[in-house]
């Protein structure tokens, strides 16, 4: 019999026959899913009389082998179909492969590619709502473990604490390996702390690489995680100014390390407004804390001063002598005193200035006190007191810093007055004959240089006369028009007021300093220590 006889036609419609009894066998079974696709298969590998088929499933790659016959020789991934291939049919979503030319005729083979390719569908939909349903869930435990993340975070004002619990959530709830928190120093990014590995030291915003990292399409030579292979960064930001950067390296599955998700990155960007949110909190917090502490010790080193200057004024018979300080913050640089010789038959007076002001200049006032007072048990009032007291302050202190001083001896019985002037502003003499007496300086300032020396002046306070020590911070006080209150102002002042008590004039001084100072703030400490020799 030749082919496409009569007997091949009755063949084929005894083959067709038991095919479509196959289907209809199989429509009563209702099989579903992977088993219907397998069965029908089976069907269509033989009603083509193929040596395999295959189904494939369309992916980003191509086309992936979801379900083949035994024996079937196809490859496992597709990058395309092949266009006019007799051996196959493409859907939406996939395609059936089979080894074979053209079905027999009369055989259901029609039939078993739409019951395939609808069975095929489904199982795409399947795929997708599992998939989607997995998606959910995913998301519900990230935003609960999210949740438990701001809680977590928000508890906690410990800077270092907090920094540590953000980067090991940021790291766990997308399944990395690595990362790396960076913090916002001035204008740039350093490392703070990492996690699986090294990272880079810092990082310039303004470069590319950090650019595209903020982006969240980092270079694949990106080398903020070196070695990692997958790199996912978001910026921690306030108010749209960075703070910080969060970068995650190298997602864990079951298939190895992979690339972050879209939902990886909205996880991590709610993260770090979590954490932009509690890292801000606990930086307030611990500023506060730190000016608490400042201010502990600042009262504490005011105190200390306020006990190294007089609390009164010593009573020199034939003599009236009054002091005041007002430093230009808490504590200042500003110093006096009184020192008496001789059981009181002789008395000193310092005023001294230490360049600055705040805790430095008041460290270094302590230095001067304590120098001067163990250098005056041993030493006359003199250059060879200077000399050693320059080369202590000289050792005892920064390179910018040094002191201007006029320390001056009285001898009470005959108002001779020995003083030294280490480049501080010349004391004044207001004489009760008349005219106005400067006590200049007569060497460099203590702390400059090695090795100088200041001669020693003397001169005379007769009765009547009025004396007059004083810091640049009186001087020097400048109004709103920038001139300063300058030396002649205050010569004249005092000329003016030669006879005013003591207590009175200081209050005077003050009073026409603020006045030209026109309600600007006080720029430097202000010292004056007045004396005058009563006509009695």
């Amino acid at each position: 019999m030749t082919a496409g006889g009569p007997a091949d036609s009755a063949t084929n419609r005894r083959a067709s026959d038991s095919m479509e009894e196959e289907l209809l066998a199989l429509a009563r079974r209702e099989p579903q899913g992977r088993q219907l696709v397998e069965q029908l298969l089976k069907l269509l590998d033989r009603a083509t009389g193929s040596r395999g088929a295959a189904l494939y499933l369309k992916n980003e790659r191509g086309f992936r082998r979801e379900l083949a016959t035994a024996g079937s020789m196809h490859d496992e991934l597709l990058a395309a179909a092949v266009a006019d291939s007799p051996g196959q049919l493409e859907f939406c979503g996939g395609l059936v492969r089979w080894n074979g030319a053209e079905p027999n005729p009369g055989v259901a083979t029609p039939a078993i590619l739409l019951a395939l390719v609808t069975a095929a569908r489904e199982l795409v939909l399947r795929g997708q709502l599992k998939r989607q349903d997995f998606e959910v869930k995913s998301r519900g435990v990230q935003l609960e473990a999210l949740y438990d993340v701001g809680l977590a975070i928000a508890s906690t004002l410990d800077f270092e604490r907090l920094c540590e619990e953000i980067l090991m959530r940021a790291v766990s709830l997308s399944d990395a390996r690595r990362g790396a928190l960076y913090l916002m120093q001035k204008d740039r990014f350093d490392l703070h702390r990492a996690f699986g590995g090294d990272a880079q030291a810092r990082l310039d915003p303004a470069d590319d690489e950090t650019q595209e990292l903020l982006a969240g399409t980092p270079r694949p030579t990106c080398c903020v995680l070196p070695g990692a292979l997958y790199i996912l960064g978001v910026p921690v930001a306030i108010d749209g100014l960075p703070k910080g950067l969060l970068v995650i390296g190298d997602k864990e599955s079951r298939q190895g390390v992979g690339p972050f998700s879209p939902a990886d990155r909205r996880t991590l960007d709610l993260l770090a407004n979590q954490a932009a949110i509690a890292l801000e909190n606990a930086d307030l917090h611990r500023q506060a804390l730190e000016k608490e502490r400042l201010e502990r010790e600042i009262e504490l080193a005011s105190e200390i001063q306020r006990q190294i200057l007089p609390k009164g004024t010593p009573q020199i018979p034939g003599y009236e002598l009054a002091g005041w300080n007002r430093p230009a913050k808490h504590i200042g640089g500003d110093y006096y005193d009184f020192f008496p010789f001789g059981g009181g038959r002789s008395w000193g007076l310092v005023l001294g200035d230490v360049s600055g002001k705040g805790v430095p200049a008041a460290l270094l006032v302590s230095t001067l006190h304590s120098a001067l007072r163990l250098l005056l048990d041993r030493l006359e009032l003199g250059s060879d007191l200077f000399f050693r007291l320059n080369e202590h302050i000289l050792a005892s202190s920064a390179a910018n810093k040094f002191i201007t001083l006029l320390a001056a001896r009285l001898e009470t019985s005959t108002g001779e007055l020995h003083y030294l002037n280490a480049g501080h502003n010349p004391g004044i003499i207001v004489r009760a004959r008349g005219g106005v007496e400067q006590m200049g300086p007569g060497g460099l300032p203590l702390g400059l240089l090695p090795g100088v020396s200041c001669r020693t002046e003397v001169t005379t306070v007769e009765k009547g006369d009025l004396l007059c020590l004083y810091s640049d911070g009186i001087t020097e006080a400048v109004g709103p028009d920038d001139v300063e209150f300058g030396f002649d102002r205050l010569a004249a002042l005092l000329a003016d007021a030669r006879e005013t008590p003591l207590e009175e004039l200081m209050l005077r001084i003050d009073r026409e300093v603020s006045a030209h100072a026109g309600g600007l703030a006080q720029g430097d400490d202000q010292t004056v220590l007045l004396l005058r020799r009563t006509a009695s």
